[in-house]
């Protein structure tokens, strides 16, 4: 009899526990939300969970300066980073992409601006800005978004590119590993196709990205940076126009179809469509 009061009395408890976990009893907290966030987020692989991730990070968002400084930033460089990847779900790109990384932007510079030292620099020029901003997650997705609206708007593209760059050579002078050394393969892909007289630099690209697949070799849309902007051609305004080494884009592009997705859920599936998207390339162009 005593054994039965105990399990009932764990059981009431756990009942509890659920009930406070999912709301039941009362609205949820800023820090209910951002957990429930977090579990949607290591699935977002699926489109239903994506999408919950970025509506629950932005439930958030009205409580969001009861949070202390770092908890701020982390929701706000959470959604800047979904803004930038629920894009990738669409084929091409979508009138409302767009959209995505207009407010993946907006959620980056906000997070940076959390901090005074960058905010308070910031009429200096971004450049000068960023080497007092450590927040490493911001500004590279922030860059990320920022460089798709370049690739969209070709006249923002011709005025601020030169902040993307700037973006990226932050994140890899603070940490060239950083998310699967991704932000040097970025940096590196944009060197080789930003014209030299706007900062580009093809050898230096191709060090940065070849760098990338050594420093993180797990990760592997790196690969598909190699394969997609050294193993093509394109003419100065980025369109593709030709195969510079289709030896180049079928190694790396088999090397990721045969890797594991691994620690990259997300990515390393979204480096597997790529790939067959640029062999699909290559046989339209050598066929």
């Amino acid at each position: 009899m005593i054994r039965r009061v105990r399990l009932s009395a764990s059981y009431a408890v756990l009942c509890l526990v659920l009930l406070l976990a999912f709301g039941v009893l009362g609205e949820d907290t800023p820090f209910d939300l951002i957990a429930q966030a977090d579990l949607a987020y290591m699935t977002r692989h699926q489109e239903e969970d994506m999408t919950r991730a970025i509506a629950l990070y932005e439930a958030v968002l009205p409580s969001l300066e009861e949070l202390s400084v770092s908890s701020q930033a982390y929701v706000l460089n959470r959604l800047s980073q979904l803004c930038y990847e629920v894009a990738l779900f669409t084929e091409g790109l979508a009138d409302e992409d767009g959209d995505w990384y207009y407010k993946g932007k907006d959620y980056g510079f906000q997070s940076l601006r959390l901090d005074p030292e960058f905010a308070a620099h910031e009429a200096e020029g971004l450049a000068q800005a960023l080497a007092y901003s450590t927040n490493i997650a911001g500004m590279h997705w922030l860059a990320n978004n920022w460089g798709m609206i370049c690739n969209i708007n070709v006249l923002e593209g011709l005025v601020q590119q030169k902040n993307v760059l700037a973006l990226f050579r932050r994140c890899v002078e603070l940490d060239p590993t950083f998310w699967g050394a991704s932000s040097a393969s970025a940096l590196g892909s944009l060197l080789i196709m930003v014209p030299g007289p706007l900062g580009g630099d093809d050898a230096a690209g191709l060090a940065l990205v070849e760098q990338s697949i050594v420093d993180a070799p797990a990760y592997l849309n790196n690969r598909i940076i190699l394969a997609e902007y050294w193993g093509f051609t394109y003419n100065y305004f980025g369109v593709l126009n030709g195969v510079r080494d289709a030896e180049l884009i079928e190694r790396e592009t088999a090397a990721v179809l045969e890797g594991e997705i691994g620690d990259w859920p997300f990515w390393n599936r979204q480096a597997k469509i790529a790939a067959e998207r640029l062999l699909e390339w290559l046989r339209e162009r050598t066929d």
